[in-house]
């Protein structure tokens, strides 16, 4: 577990340290995504939920590098920085989800622009089941799976997109049945 933790802290290390390049009109940006919403969950336990409740709020603030390719389209990746630091300092607990993001944007004439497209990462977990909580847990486990998801947003002139994403996971691990993470989350991504 000592590994996987270092090479989590390392790669979130390594993607801070990469500049922002898109003064220099390469297309190259970088930011930082807010998330927050809902989601049901039927194998991690929810370190904001009680035992036995298969699911809960989310949240996380995520390092977003961003390449767009002309004016309608971008690709993006975005690395988990709250949740997987907080997990794994209070709580002794893996939960990171890093992602890449396609979107088509269509100008909708004056300050704003339409985007929407799907994300594709992965979802790492080490802990507890979701009948555990703080007070009583349960042995910890490893699961992984495809993180999937889909967004339909506001891109302002600044850069800066608005959205709602819609969210499935299915997790598998040799400790447990399979799992399933579906939610919705509004998310503000804030371009530097």
């Amino acid at each position: 577990m000592k590994i996987q933790r270092y090479a989590v802290a390392a790669i979130i290390l390594l993607a801070c340290a990469i500049p922002s390049r898109g003064s220099a009109g390469d297309g190259f940006s970088a930011g930082a995504r807010f998330m927050a919403g809902g989601r049901y969950d039927n194998l991690r336990m929810c370190v904001a939920t009680d035992a036995g409740v298969k699911g809960g709020p989310m949240a996380d603030i995520q390092l977003t590098l961003r390449y767009a390719a002309g004016r309608e389209y971008a690709v993006s990746f975005h690395l988990p920085v709250m949740r997987p630091v907080l997990f794994w300092t209070a709580f002794d607990m893996l939960q990171f989800e890093p992602e890449f993001t396609f979107e088509y944007i269509k100008p909708l004439g004056g300050e704003y622009s339409f985007t929407t497209g799907p994300g594709l990462g992965v979802s790492l977990h080490y802990g507890p089941d979701y009948e555990s909580d703080l007070d009583n847990r349960g042995d910890d486990f490893f699961a992984a799976g495809p993180y999937i998801s889909y967004m339909c947003g506001i891109v302002f002139r600044s850069g800066n997109v608005l959205g709602v994403r819609a969210i499935y996971v299915p997790l598998f691990s040799e400790e447990r049945s399979t799992g399933t993470v579906l939610g919705a989350a509004l998310e503000y991504t804030v371009i530097f």
